[in-house]
């Protein structure tokens, strides 16, 4: 046994773009086509979203939870195989549910079965890496209960149902399922304003199954104003909402139906529209994204007037996600062709070449450590370094000045860390 944990704990010192959990470029895909955003063939979409929402499955005509999907421009067999080119190109496809203008509404058991099984049939025949729950409107609402305790049946329903639809994935795939949710931000940070009717009502949703969660991407976007967990009030389309957001649901909140606990950062994306027309309101322009973005990642200066409650950000913070991939690819609302994606690029960059490892200026070890890890860098002058948990907490930082720095980490609990150094982050293992 301690032979395989050896085995295991040998983990090579990567920067984080390296890891298992790459930075995520997530963007909905419109199955129909508007003069203003034109269809695009699914496997012509842009090579830097690796993660590309089909928008949407909807309930057939006279249901509210008999779920389809139908290709609008080719056949279905035609885009079953457009679904793997871009698996074959390392992406993932995964399949959104709901939407703005489809109510889904699970109100029973009889139900709850039909839409498992119209949803796991979707996605066999198609071949989806997953799910994206994007309800809206009344699909889901809160009436009592808590978070931890819900009581409402399309709530306790949808909880069970996504349950089953990941269990009958694995079981014909022999893998896990991607899940993602797209909650506007009422049903999430509007929690702390109320907890009943669409305030704070994903809440028990996303409590419920973060154990399975890959990305939890808030639309900051079509809001309003909403509190922080400062208790200040934030106007969306400026970097404060975006950072106040975006920490609120890391961080967790209190509401009038208990603590909502918080997601890591590694599982958690920034959601906005690709431009002007893509959004009744919310649009931010590249430039203040990039500058919440760097402010929240821990490599740039805070960018308006919220203060991130964790010194050092969240370098471990997931990615982005936009609506929508068509908008983004068309110039008529903006400078050039996808510039969001390009803003992404710019922020956290797509190399995982292992050729950049070798090039990197620092270093830590060793790995595995027990009392004590060393900094070795080539680079001189007084630098800051910071230890993240796997959650994305900051547990210490410090100040250091020579090419090689003594860090004790004696106390930290046995684990894995993150040690960001200059943008470049190191994960090492205390036993």
């Amino acid at each position: 046994m301690k032979k395989l944990l050896t085995l295991l704990f040998a983990v090579v010192i990567l920067p984080v773009v390296a890891l298992s959990q790459s930075p995520a470029l997530v963007g909905y895909w419109h199955n129909w086509d508007i003069t203003a955003a034109p269809y695009i063939m699914l496997d012509s979409v842009d090579s830097r979203y690796n993660i590309i929402d089909i928008a949407f499955a909807v309930p057939q005509a006279g249901t509210d939870y008999q779920m389809e999907f139908i290709p609008e421009q080719v056949t279905p067999a035609a885009f079953a195989t457009q679904v793997q080119n871009l698996q074959n190109q390392g992406r993932k496809v995964i399949i959104s549910m709901g939407g703005a203008t489809a109510p889904v509404s699970l109100d029973n058991a009889v139900e709850r079965d039909s839409f498992v099984a119209s949803m796991t049939s979707i996605i066999n025949f198609y071949g989806f890496d997953g799910i994206d729950i994007d309800f809206e409107g009344s699909s889901i609402s809160v009436s009592g209960g808590t978070i931890a305790n819900p009581i409402d049946a399309k709530i306790i329903n949808l909880i069970d149902a996504v349950k089953q639809i990941m269990s009958n994935y694995y079981a014909t795939h022999g893998k896990k399922m991607i899940l993602t949710m797209a909650p506007e931000t009422a049903f999430v940070q509007g929690g702390m304003s109320a907890f009943g009717s669409i305030w704070g009502a994903y809440l028990p949703v996303i409590d419920a199954l973060r154990d399975s969660l890959e990305i939890l991407h808030v639309q900051l976007y079509n809001s309003g104003t909403m509190f922080g967990i400062d208790g200040n009030i934030y106007t969306q389309g400026t970097a404060d909402f975006i950072v106040a957001m975006t920490e609120a649901v890391i961080q967790g909140f209190n509401t009038s139906g208990g603590l909502f606990a918080g997601i890591p950062a590694n599982k958690v994306a920034v959601g906005l529209p690709a431009c002007t027309n893509a959004a009744g309101g919310g649009y931010t322009d590249t430039a203040t994204v990039k500058s919440a973005l760097d402010y929240l990642l821990g490599k740039g200066p805070k960018p308006g007037t919220y203060t991130l409650v964790q010194s050092g950000g969240y370098p471990t913070l997931r990615g982005m996600m936009t609506w929508s991939i068509n908008w983004d690819a068309v110039n008529n609302c903006s400078t050039s062709s996808y510039q969001y994606a390009e803003n992404f690029q710019k922020i956290f960059g797509t190399s995982t070449s292992l050729a950049d490892v070798n090039q990197q200026r620092f270093s830590v070890f060793p790995n595995p450590a027990s009392d004590k890890i060393y900094i070795s860098t080539k680079s001189e002058g007084s630098k800051r370094f910071f230890i993240y948990d796997m959650l994305g907490k900051m547990i210490m930082s410090d100040n250091y000045s020579s090419t090689k720095e003594e860090i004790d980490i004696s106390s930290l609990s046995n684990g894995v860390y993150y040690v960001k150094l200059e943008n470049r982050i190191f994960k090492f293992v205390k036993y």
